[in-house]
C-alpha cells in the first residue's frame, strides 16, 4: 500500500506550505511541526515567481521564499530532513515551468530519490499530462490532478482515469486563499465527482477553520486540504519561532480532531 493510500484509512488532513518560507532553516522546521502536530499529507509548494493559481496570502509566501534563496534543489533537500525522521507522504505542489525548464524525466526521478509521494502541476491541464505520464510511472510517483466546479462529467472521468493518489477538489472558481464559509459549490462538487470515482477526494481552496472542515467531511470528502490559513500563520509568526511553532501545533491538532471526529466521516 502507497503511503498516500495509507493516509486516507480515516479521513485526512493535508497541511500546506512553500519550501523556504520565511527561510530554509525555519521552513524545515514549519514542516516538521505540521507532521509531527497530526498532518497526514504534507503539500510542499515550490516557490514560483508568477504562482497564477494562488491568492495573495501564498503569493507573498513564494516571494519571501524566494526572496530567502529558495529553489528547487533546496525544496528536493527539504523533502530529505523530511525523510529522516517521518514517513508521512509529501506531495509537490510545482507549476509546469519549474518541471519543463528543469527537464521533467529528471524532476521526477530526482524527487522520487528525495522521497517525494506524489507530484501536483498545478497548471497542467489533463490534456497536457504526456509530458510527465511516462516518468510518474516509472518513478512509482503517484500523479495529482485537480477538478473544478465547472468540470463537465466527461473530462471528470478522464482526469480520473489518469490520477494517482487523490483527486484534489478545488471548492471554488477563483485562486486560493481563506473564506468565512464553505463554498456552495462544495457539496455538490465533491456529490458528482464520487459518482464517477472511487478514489480519495481531498477539497481544498477556502478552507480555514474546523467547522469548514467538519463540513467538508460531512459532504463526502475523505480529506481536506488547508493551505492559506497556514501560511498565514507563518507569516505573522515569521520573526517569532517559538510562537509560530506553538501556534501551528495547535491549529494542526485542532484541524486534524475535527476531520476525524465527524460521525460516519468516509
Amino acid at each position: 500500500m502507497s503511503r498516500i493510500k495509507n493516509a486516507f484509512k480515516g479521513p485526512a488532513f493535508i497541511a500546506f506550505t512553500v519550501a523556504g518560507d520565511p527561510d530554509y532553516a525555519t521552513s524545515i522546521m514549519i514542516a516538521q511541526t505540521l507532521i509531527r502536530s497530526g498532518a497526514d499529507i504534507l503539500e510542499l509548494g515550490i516557490p514560483f515567481s508568477d504562482p497564477v493559481g494562488d491568492g495573495p496570502v501564498i503569493q507573498r509566501s513564494d516571494e519571501r521564499a524566494l526572496s530567502a534563496g529558495a529553489t528547487t534543489d533546496k525544496a528536493f533537500a527539504l523533502v530529505r530532513e523530511i525523510r529522516k525522521e517521518s514517513e508521512v507522504p509529501v506531495v509537490l505542489l510545482v507549476y509546469c515551468n519549474t518541471v519543463y525548464s528543469r527537464e521533467p524525466a529528471r524532476f521526477y526521478r530526482e524527487a522520487k530519490d528525495a522521497g517525494v509521494d506524489g507530484i501536483l502541476v498545478v497548471d497542467m491541464p489533463a490534456e497536457e499530462a504526456g509530458m510527465v505520464m511516462d516518468h510518474a510511472q516509472e518513478t512509482g510517483i503517484e500523479q495529482i490532478f485537480t477538478v473544478t466546479p465547472t468540470t463537465p462529467p466527461d473530462r471528470v472521468k478522464k482526469i480520473a482515469n489518469l490520477a494517482g493518489g487523490f483527486l484534489y477538489l478545488v471548492s471554488l472558481s477563483g485562486v486560493t486563499g481563506k473564506r468565512e464559509t464553505l463554498s456552495e459549490a462544495a457539496r455538490p462538487l465533491i456529490r458528482r465527482v464520487r459518482e464517477q470515482t472511487k478514489m480519495p477526494l481531498a477539497l481544498g481552496f477556502g478552507i480555514a477553520d474546523e467547522v469548514q472542515a467538519r463540513q467538508a467531511v460531512e459532504a463526502g470528502a475523505d480529506g481536506v486540504i488547508v493551505g492559506s490559513a497556514i501560511v498565514e500563520i507563518i507569516e505573522r509568526n515569521a520573526g517569532d519561532p517559538e510562537r509560530l511553532e506553538r501556534e501551528l501545533a495547535e491549529f494542526t491538532a485542532r484541524m486534524k480532531a475535527a476531520v476525524r471526529n465527524v460521525p460516519g466521516g468516509s
